[in-house]
């Protein structure tokens, strides 16, 4: 029971589905069996096999979502649905329900925003069968873990409880598989309070596919890394970049004044214009990143006034 001394709190476990006929039906029985006092919503993203008439027998409340893409599911379930605690996980039953109390418990108690069921520290690099996917997780907690100075030991997981401040206050950006990567990023940014909670993954059952692209999915999630870090890291993102551009301007521009100063001639007239013009670049940029962090810092002052209204 996810209860505070105070007052009993609400539970909403949010189930985004794909053509998930074949998992559907037992992953809304447990999670009722788990969770008898939480309301499930399963939000029917365009599936052809009946995915929502199955949930809806099962006993959940089913919506659709016409735009496809898991963030703009999520993205409709976080403005539609009132809750104190939000538990969200995948259709295909591959996360084990017995977790939910404990996070539950986490976010009602515990003042979690974030839980994470993580999947790498168990099970899940052995029981995956895509190697590629292992890769691919690895190369994300890696990345994130070293941008933001944390560690996240499950980056991409969908299995997470959720805060209410969390969720109202979490503007998605991303349309696809990005949107663990981005809540991620956004609750480190902001200073959220994340735990992880080590569960036993499995893999999918015999007629159940998995909807993600190995490559095209995971380009977009590298890619979603690096936009988010020069949107949340501005000024570090063009120091950066115009640390390169001032070093390169400079390593062609020392030879001409030391010619200059041994001989009085500036012979290389292109080559000192066009290094002149690399270290303006340089100043440009960097004074680019920091106007932008002071609107990112105004930002974040905008985010914290408003998790205080909530």
């Amino acid at each position: 029971m996810c209860s505070t001394s105070s007052s009993a709190k609400t539970i909403a476990v949010l189930i985004p589905c794909y053509n998930e006929a074949a998992t559907i039906t037992k992953v809304v029985t447990e999670v009722k069996t788990a969770l008898p006092q939480a309301d499930v919503y399963v939000y029917d993203n365009n599936s052809t096999d009946g995915t929502g008439d199955l949930a809806s027998e099962a006993g959940a409340i089913v919506r659709n979502e016409p735009r496809q893409g898991k963030g703009n599911v999520i993205r409709s379930m976080f403005r539609q649905i009132e809750a104190d605690c939000y538990i969200m996980l995948d259709g295909d039953d591959t996360y084990p329900v017995q977790a939910m109390p404990l996070m539950a418990r986490l976010v009602c108690d515990n003042g979690v925003d974030m839980v994470i069921g993580d999947c790498l520290s168990s099970t899940y690099l052995t029981v995956n069968k895509r190697k590629y996917h292992n890769f691919g997780n690895l190369l994300v907690r890696f990345l994130i873990n070293r941008l933001f100075k944390s560690n996240v030991p499950d980056i991409m997981s969908g299995y997470r409880a959720f805060s209410r401040l969390f969720v109202k206050t979490f503007p998605v950006l991303t349309q696809g598989f990005e949107i663990e990567t981005e809540m991620t990023i956004y609750a480190l940014d902001n200073n959220y309070v994340i735990e992880s909670v080590p569960i036993q993954y499995t893999d999918r059952p015999a007629g159940s596919t998995s909807k993600l692209n190995t490559v095209t999915d995971g380009i977009k999630v590298v890619r979603t890394i690096f936009s988010l870090f020069v949107k949340y890291r501005p000024l570090m993102s063009f120091s950066v970049l115009a640390s390169l551009l001032l070093l390169l301007g400079l390593v062609g521009m020392i030879p001409i004044f030391a010619e200059y100063f041994a001989t009085g001639l500036v012979p290389r007239f292109p080559t000192l214009i066009v290094c002149g013009f690399v270290v303006m670049l340089a100043m440009l940029l960097e004074m680019c990143g920091l106007v932008l962090h002071v609107l990112n810092t105004r930002h974040k002052q905008l985010t914290e006034l408003a998790m205080n209204r909530l």
